[in-house]
């Protein structure tokens, strides 16, 4: 991507970004480190992303922290994961003393009963808050968060609570783990893969992608700045000409 470019007006900010926080165990691998040390410093460069999406005025970020297929990687591996993300769920990721709501997206009764119990936790004491909305992907599938509204529909459905002919896709939408949250504007996935993993499949539907090389421990404000600057480079169309 190119440099950081001044411009006079100021760049669009999106108002919805998914970030696909890939590279961990490169990173690790790449250090002669561990791959805890990885998850860990990747947790890190989440908490200062964060923090700066809020202070340049995004309104919604979406992150990948753990997919329904990570439970396929190494025991010892997943442990690790889910051992960091009891932690920072303790602390709140950080943010216990900011203005930063904070909801957590996808199937939860995997987790077991702490890290769920943490969860609610977290969402019941930030849900005022009215700054940026985090919206923490754990257990999540793109593919399982529509099949889950799709149920949740024919339900509503066959017990007469919604009327077939009435549902569109402004009544599906408001099913997704993030309906809360404005649309999705673009995804940036550092760490090579030119990919979206199932992640946010209804959500990403008009989205702008970013793909960069930088493993996610590397990924910088410089680099989040430069993904803003190359969506205002892209022309949205919404299907029209």
């Amino acid at each position: 991507m190119a440099a950081r470019k001044k411009n006079v007006i100021g760049p669009v900010i999106p108002g919805h970004i998914g970030i696909i926080m890939d590279g961990n165990r490169r990173w690790a691998k790449k250090h002669g480190l561990p791959y805890a040390a990885g998850h860990a410093k990747g947790a890190e460069v989440f908490q200062r992303t964060i923090r700066y999406c809020e202070k340049i005025g995004i309104k919604a970020v979406s992150v990948y922290a753990f997919s329904t297929e990570n439970w396929a990687r190494p025991k010892d591996e997943v442990e690790v994961i889910l051992s960091l993300l009891r932690r920072y769920l303790s602390d709140a990721f950080g943010f216990r003393n900011e203005n930063i709501r904070i909801c957590f997206i996808g199937e939860r009764s995997p987790l077991g009963e702490e890290i769920s119990a943490l969860m609610g936790e977290i969402e019941d004491f930030s849900k005022n808050h009215n700054g940026l909305t985090l919206n923490v992907a754990v257990n999540y599938g793109g593919r399982q968060e529509i099949l889950s509204a799709a149920k949740t529909l024919a339900h509503d459905v066959n017990s007469g609570i919604t009327e077939l002919d009435m549902v569109d896709e402004a009544h599906f939408e408001r099913l997704m783990y993030t309906s809360d949250s404005p649309p999705l504007d673009m995804i940036i996935r550092p760490g090579g893969e030119l990919r979206i993993s199932n992640f946010l499949l209804w959500q990403c539907a008009y989205s702008e992608f970013i793909f960069s090389e930088t493993l996610w421990p590397d990924f910088t404000t410089d680099d989040l700045d430069m993904a803003i600057d190359e969506f205002n480079k892209r022309t949205r169309r919404f299907g029209s000409v």
